[in-house]
């Protein structure tokens, strides 16, 4: 269950990253709460998540994962690039995260 509540988190991450860019410096009403609402349910369902995972784990998975989805849906609604140095990114941020997976079961 800890997983689930994990990828949950992650959504609420990426659309909580989102939603700052929409906010305009927090000055637009309806972006402002769908931000603020977002945080407060990622970091509920991390809470819930790190009841049995590790939070080294938890939290590494939480933002590295949340960061990968932020590009990609940044590039998808806000024409953001996606550049190779970018890609090599996501891969160093993936495989942190296995290797903490790894540590944390050894």
């Amino acid at each position: 269950m800890a997983w689930f509540f994990l990828g949950i988190a992650i959504v609420f991450e990426i659309a909580f990253a989102l939603g700052t860019n929409a906010t305009n410096g927090f000055t637009k009403l309806w972006p402002s709460v769908f931000t603020l609402l977002a945080a407060a349910g990622g970091i509920f369902t991390l809470s819930l998540a790190l009841r049995t995972l590790d939070v080294g784990v938890g939290y590494t998975i939480w933002t590295g994962v949340g960061a990968i989805g932020t590009v990609i849906l940044g590039a998808l609604v806000y024409h953001e690039k996606i550049t190779l140095p970018k890609v090599a990114s996501f891969a160093a941020i993936i495989a942190g995260a296995v290797l903490l997976k790894v540590a944390a079961g050894a």
